[in-house]
């Protein structure tokens, strides 16, 4: 009988796991409907004296998405003075839902990396994560990805979708 080899294993394929690199934390979505009447009209002084009484202190250190559930017109402002109350607690405070939390965590993080490590190396960007990693962060990482490595797969080393092959040097 043969002995099993792992050619996946013994590959030269570099896994670059976007999980890797998931920011911890508490990740919040606030919803200033609430705050609205009937949840779609604004009234000023009301929507100033909810949040002053509001307890801001509750997202230490979350990361902390603001969006309106409704289909509500919001002014402008009504966001930026809810992420005002927040500077002082949250890492991170975004307009948007969650899964642009994740992508503006990952638009600061995947600039920030080293990736010389993958140079002439064939890369495959792994898939099937557990962790809701945003489509936008894989598209960024091809982008950072590109200039070094010699080819870029997606998916799991056992069914790899090709996506880039760096043309041959002269």
């Amino acid at each position: 009988m043969e002995e099993i080899i792992n050619k996946v294993a013994n590959s030269a394929l570099e896994v670059f796991d976007l999980e890797d690199y998931y920011p911890k934390g508490i990740r919040t979505q606030i919803d200033i409907s609430r705050w609205l009447l009937e949840g779609f009209l604004l009234k000023e002084k009301d929507f100033r004296e909810q949040l002053k009484n509001h307890d801001w202190a509750q997202y230490q250190d979350h990361y902390v998405a603001i969006y309106c559930s409704t289909d509500a017109i919001v002014p402008a402002w009504a966001s930026i003075l809810v992420a005002i109350q927040l500077a002082p607690f949250a890492k991170k405070i975004i307009n948007g839902n969650k899964e642009d939390l994740d992508a503006a965590l990952y638009e600061e993080l995947l600039p920030k990396l080293d990736y010389t490590v993958y140079d002439n190396k064939s890369v495959i960007i792994k898939g099937c994560s557990k962790k809701p990693v945003p489509m936008r962060a894989y598209v960024l990482a091809a982008h950072y990805l590109q200039p070094y490595a010699r080819s870029i797969m997606y998916g799991e080393a056992c069914s790899a979708v090709p996506l880039y092959k760096a043309p041959k040097k002269a």
